[in-house]
């Protein structure tokens, strides 16, 4: 072979050496000119989504795609509705807080009856011409009948939804000073189990009692501010040596007794006091010192009370955390009455908050489904 041609061939492979060594060069600078932000999307996407909402909204700071796909995949709990009990007729009205939004649904299947409680998006109802108690779904026309139970100056609640083996309804009246009479039921019985229980003397009851199930147990909260526990599995009744909390005087003017709301949130029971003419109060228990703590802040969680159930949500928009959503909607129904743990004040300003007004049985709040839109 001529040194010509072999000069070529030496030329030409350092030409592919060259190239080689220039691409390999781009790659590695390219490598390290990337980011987070230039993570393929469907690695971002299960990343994202693995995020509690808080830790969710700050990756959605970083750059528009990150945002884009962060809220793609954003899980935020939905609030519950104000469901709306007319007086005559059939058409029923949920008042959505966070859209600010009101639809209409015809329900005859409740004709006649009253509610009772709400838990898990189905409600308790009772006829009292009939005695008839029954479950009902609003959002998908579902009927659970229960056995007749006549129900006077009490107040009753359900562990869970009708359709899980676990569901336990419960109700507490006094027989005399000394003895109350517990009544329970579950789906698919055929008749109430009524057993009489021995009754520490503060515990009064009352139709405006508050029930909750938490951890296993009903707990009851007396017109005077004691707390009553129901075991549903050991059948056992006892009053907590706990004294009620400790509110001003004027808490305890007109109309007190309908001020006062109770709920759950992760196994603590948290109940509110309210006045007319003073800011709420909100107290949890403390179950190892068995005492109430006043609440300054509720860590980002949400209340909704009712005279009849209230309940509690986390990772809802902003907001809404940390705050009391109460059953009163004003402005034409374009704004729920709400407090502020964060700015310690109600919003709207100024607004009437006599309980005393408000007929119990007119509203509640009720979870929706996820896609209600099929419903409506």
């Amino acid at each position: 072979m001529s040194g010509k041609r072999k000069r070529k061939l030496k030329l030409l492979s350092d030409t592919i050496t060259d190239n080689r060594r220039s691409v390999d060069e781009m790659k590695s600078e390219h490598l390290e000119l990337q980011s987070w932000a230039d993570l393929p999307a469907e690695l971002l996407e299960l990343i994202l989504s693995r995020l509690i909402l808080a830790d969710n909204i700050r990756a959605s700071a970083v750059c528009k795609r990150w945002h884009s796909v962060a809220s793609d995949v954003r899980v935020v709990s939905q609030s519950p509705w104000l469901m709306y009990f007319p007086k005559f007729g059939d058409c029923y009205e949920f008042y959505d807080p966070v859209q600010r939004k009101t639809y209409t649904l015809e329900l005859p299947e409740l004709n006649g009856s009253r509610v009772c409680y709400t838990k898990d998006g189905w409600l308790l109802l009772y006829r009292p011409r009939t005695h008839r108690v029954f479950f009902f779904n609003p959002f998908t026309r579902e009927l659970i009948k229960l056995p007749r139970f006549e129900m006077t100056y009490q107040i009753v609640a359900f562990s869970c939804a009708p359709t899980s083996p676990d569901c336990v309804l419960f109700t507490v009246k006094h027989v005399s000073p000394t003895v109350v009479a517990i009544s329970t039921c579950y789906p698919g019985a055929t008749e109430w189990t009524t057993i009489n229980h021995p009754n520490r003397l503060p515990f009064v009851s009352s139709i405006w009692n508050k029930l909750v199930f938490c951890n296993g147990l009903f707990y009851c909260l007396s017109l005077t501010g004691w707390l009553g526990v129901f075991d549903p599995v050991e059948c056992i009744w006892s009053v907590l040596a706990v004294p009620p909390p400790k509110c001003p005087e004027n808490f305890f003017a007109k109309n007190w007794w309908k001020g006062k709301f109770m709920t759950e949130h992760g196994g603590d029971i948290l109940v509110i006091y309210t006045c007319c003419s003073e800011n709420p109060i909100i107290f949890k228990l403390d179950q190892t010192l068995m005492k109430w703590e006043e609440m300054r802040t509720l860590d980002g969680v949400t209340l909704f009370a009712s005279f009849l159930s209230s309940h509690s949500r986390t990772d809802l928009i902003g907001v809404m955390r940390n705050n009391v959503y109460f059953s009163k909607v004003r402005f034409y129904g374009k704004r729920c009455i709400s407090f502020s743990l964060d700015d310690y004040r109600y919003y709207p300003r100024k607004q009437c908050h006599d309980w005393g007004e408000q007929d119990p049985f007119e509203n509640i709040w009720i979870e929706p489904p996820k896609d209600f839109s099929a419903c409506m």
